[in-house]
């Protein structure tokens, strides 16, 4: 067993990494995100993967609805992908796929960025961690 098979869905993963650096090489830099979202789903239905695309997602607080978000590409209903076409990826876009992960079901993203030079993280976050603990508290006057 290799290191790669302790991760959830990498089978799934490993492909979208894959079609990920096929589209980079064929593209290159310098294209609007949009291009890179319409090849990279391109590719990945070629590879025979059940791929959305603006995904809607609804955001909830308290149960209540309040906000929408959709998701660039979401692959077998397992993983949220995000794109960005920025200089370099920096801590907010890392942020952003957090929260979208943490709005949904879904425990596994990639954030892929189409930059000078192409760069990817993933983040995992599983919605069965009991958050309650974990909640900033009001320090005490």
């Amino acid at each position: 067993m290799n290191s790669k098979d302790n991760y959830k869905y990498s089978d799934i993963t490993e492909k979208i990494i894959e079609a990920f650096y096929k589209v980079y090489n064929t593209l290159g830099y310098g294209f609007l995100e949009k291009v890179y979202e319409n090849s990279l789903f391109i590719e990945l239905r070629e590879m025979g993967l059940f791929v959305e695309k603006q995904k809607k997602i609804v955001v909830y607080y308290e149960e209540q609805k309040v906000g929408d978000y959709y998701a660039d590409l979401i692959v077998a209903d397992s993983v949220i992908v995000e794109l960005k076409a920025a200089e370099n990826l920096c801590e907010e876009h890392e942020f952003q796929l957090i929260n979208y992960l943490k709005a949904t079901e879904i425990e596994v993203g990639l954030l892929l960025n189409f930059g000078k030079s192409p760069e990817l993280k993933r983040k995992v976050f599983s919605n069965k961690i009991n958050h309650k603990n974990q909640r900033h508290q009001r320090p005490k006057v």
